[in-house]
């Protein structure tokens, strides 16, 4: 075994590897972007795909995002305090002047919703009459003040201007498979419902003419398809099906360059084409394809260039500009992968394993270098949401825990998005415990192969993976070796009555609502099981976070250890919900790894 030193190095190094993502492109084609280079998230410039890129801004806390004006070589970013996710937005010229605060209401969640055409304007959405209801005000570029043009009582975002100038459309969430659309007269405040209910709405862009609107939903299909929706009340028309795959994003230019994707079983497959009467003419894909995953479509040339992030398991987080009448695609940044050979980053494969109902359940198997048959530790590693999907984009976890020898099973169980909407619903309210089931099948699954020790396999998961661990955790005690729980549910109750008041609402579409459902919350939770808990528990959890409070790794700390296991407990006073600060990412995985290198 490596000494201590060797296993901090190691697990600091994989975390170094950086990351350019969120890319952004001026009138005269420089591009911004963000990355971790300084140790959290910063804005910075590059002029071309061999130029040295500049830093913008130099903050101690993250940068959220960064949008160029369309008209003006400077833009906007967004920046929260201590990951407590209450953004401000702030104007900056980079080439002079210190950033201007455009909000200044540090209480209150600031959501971008993008430049007017002429550049003088910007929209947003803000909770700050109401915490749990997200109002629409447009402000000056460079005035202190904003005006309220809507009030709305939900989770409401501005997904854009219109050509014109005139108008926004907006996007309702009253949970992750039901948005409604509808457009806003920014003078007026007239807003008009567009769309059908209870369907997905992603992605929604502007038409060229500003008289129609292109989504990806599923408001007449189980998958996502491209959908073309008439303003003037004319309905839909599918634009593009994606078949038995989802299309999952869409991005329109005024010129009429359109770019979309399609998840195939967890893969980005882009195509880029041309609007001609409601079609897609002149596909063409990137050149050379992406291997992973893509996404953050920005325009600039007139339309033809685009930027957009990409990664997968065996290269981290690019920004990658594409020509979009020929696809040729060229990287214009170099994320340093911390001095790691390309070749030692694991890749996985992609497997199915058969659960207890009969269906196959998606999964990415990573196996460390030269495993030993019959011995091999695994960390099955369940993702949050539930409506997510693991991906198979760069992680460092991942390969963090196989170069100390451990194989990773990360399965898309029931409930997960990116397989149609009927497989995202098996999880619902009462279902709630099939998901469960699903881990169950996955120890299973690796108590048969091979490779593995059965006795020596770990569950792991952040957010709603955390309640996932403690889930399997109770329900399934003798399966584990050991648990993580990264700012994990433990009460579904005390869950909802502590959360963001934007976010209840929404969470109560997935969960079940306090008022008709508090029994089978409770009975649920793996709170209400930790006596049968005979695994240690490690868990971590940030000071600052809206989404699950801090109080929930509290309470299942104590009452693990009064089942006398051993439970280990981390939190940090300067992060919320998960880890952006380096130095605290280090320490969080590092302890994760001698937890785990203790128990398993």
């Amino acid at each position: 075994m490596p000494s201590d030193r060797d296993r901090t190095f190691d697990v600091e190094r994989y975390l170094t590897v950086r990351r350019a993502y969120g890319a952004s492109v001026s009138p005269s084609g420089r591009v911004a972007f963000l990355t971790d280079t300084t140790g959290v998230p910063q804005v910075w410039t590059v002029d071309g795909p061999a130029a040295w890129p500049d830093q913008r801004t130099f903050l101690d806390e993250r940068v959220t995002f960064v949008d160029y004006s369309p008209t003006r070589e400077e833009f906007v970013y967004g920046a929260d305090v201590g990951g407590n996710e209450r953004a401000d937005l702030y104007l900056l010229d980079p080439d002079g002047g210190p950033p201007v605060d455009l909000t200044d209401h540090p209480d209150a969640k600031h959501r971008w919703g993008g430049w007017a055409p002429d550049g003088d304007r910007v929209a947003f959405a803000a909770n700050r009459r109401d915490r749990s209801s997200f109002d629409v005000f447009v402000q000056g570029r460079q005035t202190g003040t904003a005006d309220r043009v809507h009030e709305t009582d939900g989770w409401v975002v501005v997904a854009g201007w219109a050509p014109g100038g005139d108008r926004v459309v907006l996007v309702e969430s009253r949970s992750s498979f039901d948005q409604s659309v509808s457009v806003l007269d920014v003078e007026t405040g007239e807003r008009t419902p567009l769309g059908v209910d209870g369907a997905r709405h992603r992605g929604v862009e502007w038409g060229p003419d500003g008289d129609a609107l292109y989504a990806c939903t599923d408001r007449a299909s189980d998958r996502l398809r491209l959908e073309r929706l008439a303003v003037d009340g004319g309905g839909y028309d599918v634009v593009v099906d994606g078949g038995e795959w989802s299309v999952d994003g869409v991005s329109v230019h005024e010129s009429g360059r359109v770019a979309y994707s399609r998840n195939v079983d967890g893969r980005t497959e882009l195509t880029v084409g041309r609007l001609a009467d409601g079609e897609i003419v002149d596909r063409v894909q990137p050149d050379p394809a992406f291997d992973g995953v893509a996404g953050g479509v920005a325009w600039g040339d007139g339309g033809s260039r685009l930027a957009l992030s990409a990664s997968s398991r065996t290269d981290t987080t690019n920004v990658h500009v594409l020509d979009s009448a020929t696809g040729e695609r060229e990287r214009w940044t170099r994320a340093s992968t911390a001095g790691i050979p390309r070749e030692r980053f694991r890749a996985p494969d992609l497997i199915g394993y058969r659960t207890f109902d009969g269906r196959e359940i998606p999964a990415l198997w990573t196996l460390p270098p030269d495993p030993t048959p019959g011995e091999t530790p695994v960390v099955v590693d369940v993702h949050g949401g539930p409506a997510s999907q693991r991906r198979p984009g760069y992680r460092a976890v991942t390969q963090i825990l196989c170069s100390r020898g451990y194989a990773v099973l990360e399965p898309n169980v029931r409930g997960s998005a990116g397989y149609g909407r009927s497989y995202a619903a098996l999880d619902d309210v009462e279902r709630r415990m099939d998901a469960v089931a699903d881990l169950d099948a996955a120890a299973d699954w690796l108590a048969a192969h091979e490779l593995v020790d059965p006795d020596r396999v770990a569950v792991m998961g952040g957010s709603y993976g955390g309640f996932m661990t403690l889930a399997a955790l109770t329900t399934f005690p003798d399966r584990w070796a050991a648990g993580v729980d990264v700012v994990g549910i433990a009460s579904f109750v005390t869950f909802l009555e502590n959360t963001g008041d934007w976010r209840r609402e929404l969470r109560e579409a997935e969960y079940g609502s306090l008022a008709e459902d508090r029994a089978l919350l409770e009975a649920l939770s793996p709170l209400s099981r930790i006596d049968r808990i005979a695994a240690p528990l490690f868990v971590l959890h940030g000071e600052n976070d809206p989404r699950v409070p801090v109080s929930e790794a509290r309470q299942v700390a104590t009452a693990a250890r009064a089942q006398d296991v051993p439970v280990r407990e981390l939190t940090f006073a300067d992060e919320g919900h998960g880890f952006s600060r380096l130095e605290n990412r280090v320490e969080a995985y590092t302890a994760v790894v001698d937890f785990l290198d203790e128990h398993v």
